[in-house]
């Protein structure tokens, strides 16, 4: 049998690892990629299906909707954008900046079945694209 002690050891560095985790998934996912010698980031995506739709939602946290564009072509939704800094934070010393700004773009291929793009909404930082599913 382990003392407490030893227990709560264990549980400290069980609770670090889970953070180191979550640190490594934050960095793939909001990680800065090249595009045309242009620098740009990766929204992370959720996909759901269910018996009638497909859904993608994008994170794009404080992407205004008036910047993200939506392109589809040939089973590929392409979503760009830009996300710029707030303007308050021209004047302001950052000390921490951990939100990605800037031009973003994702790529992702759609199944192989006939789908037509039905609800766009952008709300709570995430883009939903509703997809209904033709057959």
């Amino acid at each position: 049998m382990m003392p407490p002690r030893d227990r709560s050891l264990s549980m400290w560095a069980e609770a670090c690892e889970m953070l180191d985790r979550a640190e490594r998934l934050h960095r793939r996912f909001f990680r800065p990629v090249t595009d045309v010698g242009q620098p740009v980031w990766e929204a992370p995506v959720d996909v759901y299906e269910t018996e009638r739709d497909y859904m993608l939602v994008v994170a794009l946290p404080g992407a205004s909707p008036e910047s993200v564009e939506v392109v589809i072509e040939r089973r590929v939704v392409t979503v760009v954008g830009e996300r710029r800094l707030p303007a308050s934070a021209a004047r302001a010393a950052i000390h921490r900046l951990e939100i990605p700004h800037g031009r973003f773009e994702r790529r992702l291929e759609l199944p192989a079945v006939p789908l037509e793009l039905g609800r766009r909404d952008l709300a709570d930082g995430c883009l939903v694209l509703t997809f209904k599913k033709l057959r």
